[in-house]
C-alpha cells in the first residue's frame, strides 16, 4: 500500500446511488434484528446506507410491539406440533405483509439525514411457501416506502418477476448479493428480460459472517481476486453497475484499498455488533469479546444447505430441541421439510428412552436464531477486543454505532481510534 493511500479516508469518496450521493458505508443486513432499526438509522443519519434484515420480521415485531403473530401461528397449527410433515404449517400472507409494513414504516418514519434505510431480503427464507412470502416481503416493503432492497441468501432468479407490477420497481435502487462472477451472470441473463439490472451489486467474500456463499473450501478464495473479477466482467460487458465488497473489511484504510481500486463502497457488520444500538445479547456479546481465532468455525449445522461462521461455544451446537415449525417455520422448504426435522427423528429414534437428546449433524435455525443462541460472526471477530477499552472488572466498553462509522469514515493508515 502506497503512503498516498494509507493517508486516504472513506470520507474522500462518494456512493452514487438513485441519484443520491453517500458516505460509502453500508450496514450488513444481520438478522434476527442484529442491525436493529435503531443501528441501521446511525447510518442513515451519519450520510451511510444502513439495512434491516427481513428474517423472521413476525417475531421481531411481536418482541418489539407486543402483537401475537407466533402465539396465534402455534394456535392455529398446536395439533400438528407432533408430526414430522410441516406442510400444513403456513404463513397468513396477509399478516405477513401487516408485519413487513410495519417493521418498514416504523424505521422510514423515524429517519434523520442524507443517507438511506434498505432492506435485506433472504431467497433462503423458504417459510414453507417460498415463492408467495418472498413476493409479500418484498412488495410490502417497497409499498412502505423503503429507500432501497438488496437480494440476498440465494440467486434470486425470479425474484425480480415478483415486483415488477409494483409502482416503485424501477425506482427503488435494488441490488443483489454474490459471491463470484458465475452467480452474477445467472442473475443479470435473468434482469435483462425486464430491461431491469441492478443498481448495486455486493461481493460477499469468504471472511463474512454467517452463511456463507462458498463451500468448506472458502479458504482458498478471497475478497478482493473476487471483487476485481466482478469489476473487469461488469466493465467487460459495458455495464456501470456500483460494487461493494464486503467480509473483513475491519479497518477505513481496509475500505480504502477498495475504493482506490474500483470499489464504489464498502460493506461492514463485524464491528458494529457489540455497539450499543445492536441487537446481540450482552451474553453474545461478552462471548465476541472474549473470542480468539481458534474460537470461530465453519460448520454445515444450517439446514439451509449453506456452510455458516459462528462461534464453537455457541449454545445452539449439540442442542437436540423439539423442532418449532408451527411457532417459526422460517426455513421450511415448499414442501414443509427441513433437514434438522430429519435430524432430530433419527436421534429421537436412536435413544428412545432419553428425555434429552443431542442433534450433531443441524441445528434447529429458527428457534436458535429467535433466543440468540446461534452467535454467528465475522472471521475477524477475534480483533473486537482490540477496538474498544477493557475496564478494570475485565469487561470491555460497548461503543455506540455513531463512533464505529466515523472511524471507518475519517481514520487513515490503518489507525483505529477506541471510544472514551
Amino acid at each position: 500500500m502506497t503512503d498516498s493511500t494509507l493517508s486516504k479516508r472513506i470520507d474522500d469518496y462518494r456512493l452514487s446511488l438513485g441519484g443520491k450521493e453517500y458516505v460509502p458505508l453500508m450496514l450488513g443486513g444481520m438478522g434476527v434484528d442484529i442491525s436493529t432499526r435503531e443501528l441501521a438509522l446511525v447510518f442513515a443519519e451519519q450520510g451511510g446506507i444502513g439495512h434491516l434484515s427481513d428474517a423472521m420480521v413476525p417475531t421481531v415485531i411481536d418482541k418489539q410491539f407486543k402483537t401475537r403473530y407466533v402465539g396465534d401461528r402455534l394456535k392455529q397449527f398446536k395439533a400438528n406440533v407432533g408430526n414430522p410433515d410441516k406442510s400444513i404449517a403456513q404463513f397468513d400472507l396477509g399478516e405477513l405483509r401487516e408485519a413487513q409494513t410495519r417493521h418498514v414504516d416504523e424505521a422510514m418514519s423515524a429517519k434523520r439525514g442524507d443517507g438511506g434505510v434498505f432492506i435485506n431480503c433472504m431467497e433462503k427464507l423458504t417459510m414453507n411457501n417460498p415463492k408467495e412470502t418472498l413476493k409479500v416481503r418484498l412488495n410490502a416493503a417497497l409499498d412502505a416506502g423503503i429507500d432501497g432492497i438488496t437480494l440476498s441468501a440465494g440467486l434470486h432468479l425470479g425474484s425480480l418477476d415478483l415486483i415488477k407490477e409494483n409502482p416503485r420497481f424501477r425506482e427503488a435502487p435494488i441490488g443483489i448479493i454474490v459471491s463470484s462472477v458465475r452467480a452474477l451472470k445467472l442473475f443479470l441473463k435473468r434482469a435483462a428480460r425486464l430491461d431491469r439490472l441492478p443498481d448495486f451489486v455486493v461481493v460477499e467474500g469468504p471472511l463474512a459472517g454467517g452463511h456463507l456463499g462458498f463451500g468448506l473450501d472458502w479458504a482458498q478464495y478471497d475478497l478482493a481476486t473476487i471483487t476485481q473479477e466482478v469489476i473487469a466482467y461488469l466493465r467487460e460487458s459495458d455495464l456501470t453497475i456500483p460494487v461493494i465488497p464486503a467480509g473483513g473489511i475491519f479497518t477505513g484504510t481496509d475500505g480504502v484499498e477498495y475504493l482506490e481500486s474500483g470499489s464504489s463502497a464498502i460493506q461492514v457488520s463485524t464491528r458494529f455488533t457489540i455497539t450499543e444500538e445492536c441487537g446481540l445479547t450482552e451474553v453474545a456479546k461478552k462471548a465476541y469479546f472474549a473470542a480468539e481465532e481458534e474460537d470461530i468455525e465453519v460448520n454445515t449445522l444450517s439446514p439451509t444447505g449453506y456452510p455458516m461462521r459462528m462461534l464453537k461455544s455457541s449454545p445452539a451446537i449439540n442442542s437436540g430441541i423439539r423442532p418449532n415449525c408451527e411457532s417459526y417455520g422460517y426455513v421450511l422448504d415448499g414442501k414443509g421439510k427441513c433437514s434438522y426435522i430429519e435430524a432430530y427423528n433419527e436421534a429421537v429414534a436412536a435413544h428412545p428412552d432419553e428425555k434429552k437428546i443431542s442433534v450433531e449433524d443441524k441445528i434447529c435455525l429458527c428457534t436458535h436464531m429467535r433466543k440468540y443462541k446461534v452467535w454467528t460472526c465475522g472471521h475477524y471477530t477475534y480483533r473486537l477486543k482490540d477496538t474498544v477499552k477493557q475496564a478494570e472488572d475485565g469487561s470491555y466498553q460497548q461503543p455506540a454505532a455513531e463512533h464505529v462509522f466515523k472511524d471507518y469514515q475519517f481514520s487513515s493508515h490503518n489507525e483505529i481510534k477506541k471510544p472514551g
